[in-house]
């Protein structure tokens, strides 16, 4: 198992890693909206929190050898269903290749999000 991390991604808020590696796939944490740079949720809207999870989960996906092709799994996090929408037309700007996928709603997230992302790709 080899542990994943980059600047390029908000550092974790809890003990886990970022990544990590095992038998040629990557399984990644789960993304909410936080600035790499500052920590801070981005955005105020679905569109907008949903970008950054994407270039946060590139940023990881990068720092293992892998990208968006690769991913075969999601798991999506909305607080707010009435999102699903507006989420998928992000989503799927990136997931071109359409990995499989569980969408689910939760009450909440951490620091307020309205959106997470979690994803098991290959190496």
């Amino acid at each position: 198992m080899k542990i994943i991390s980059t600047d390029l991604a908000p550092s974790a808020i809890g003990p886990y890693s970022q990544a990590v590696t095992a038998n040629g796939l990557l399984f990644a944490s789960g993304q909410i909206p936080l600035s790499p740079e500052t920590g801070a949720i981005t955005g105020n809207g679905i569109r907008e929190q949903a970008e950054r999870v994407m270039l946060n989960i590139k940023a990881v996906l990068s720092a293992a050898g892998s990208d968006f092709s690769k991913v075969v799994k999601t798991t999506c996090f909305l607080v707010n269903m009435d999102d699903f929408a507006a989420f998928n037309e992000i989503y799927a700007q990136y997931f071109t290749g359409k990995p499989a996928r569980s969408c689910v709603a939760v009450s909440a997230l951490p620091r307020g999000a309205l959106v997470e992302v979690e994803v098991i790709a290959s190496v």
